[in-house]
């Protein structure tokens, strides 16, 4: 169990948080142990996907369990929810970042001011939503030079909070992932906080 910032549960009630994934190629633990954080702390867990269905997990390149899906992103607006996650993955940000409808609402989630959390390999998600110019971001190295590319500053460490912007590079940061997440879902983000 990952060990998580002593936030209130009272806090969180009522707040509900949209995990967008495609349906194959995210990484298990990068939706699992998120999901299970923000539900623990007394929040609302939906999971998003660009079609109906199931969307099947994997433990790095090999198939783990299947998720229902909730609700088709393009159904779904910022408005509905308090906080984003996007798992990483290889496949999984690469499809998203083909999808319109997965894109407009990460653009529209970062342009809100609410959470947005990334970890892994989901910043090319972010990348392709245009929405890392000037921001301070970390995710799994190989991604550096195409975050740069978009205008980001990259940074190797566990978690950069830069706004409503939270990134993190592996499995490995999950517990410093979450805390940054539950911390911005109680709070809201903080301004610019690398690191």
């Amino acid at each position: 169990m990952t060990e998580l910032i002593d936030t209130p549960t009272a806090q969180l009630t009522g707040k509900r948080v949209a995990f967008l994934t495609a349906p194959e190629g995210v990484e298990r633990v990068e939706l699992t142990e998120p999901w299970t954080a923000v539900v623990d702390s007394g929040a609302l867990a939906e999971l998003l996907s660009t079609e109906s269905g199931e969307v099947q997990t994997f433990d790095h390149l090999d198939r783990a369990e299947t998720r229902k899906v909730d609700h088709v992103v393009g159904d779904r607006s910022v408005d509905d929810y308090d906080a984003l996650v996007l798992p990483g993955g290889v496949a999984n940000p690469d499809q998203l970042r083909q999808d319109q409808d997965a894109v407009a609402f990460v653009q529209a989630f970062v342009a809100s001011g609410k959470p947005v959390a990334a970890i892994c390999h989901a910043a090319w998600t972010l990348a392709e939503a245009d929405v890392v110019g000037g921001r301070t971001v970390t995710s799994w190295p190989s991604l550096q030079t195409d975050l740069r590319n978009a205008g980001a500053e990259w940074v190797d460490q566990e978690v950069v909070t830069d706004g409503n912007l939270i990134t993190s590079r592996n499995p490995g940061d999950i517990p410093a992932f979450n805390n940054a997440l539950l911390e911005a879902l109680a709070h809201g983000a903080a301004s610019t906080d690398a690191g």
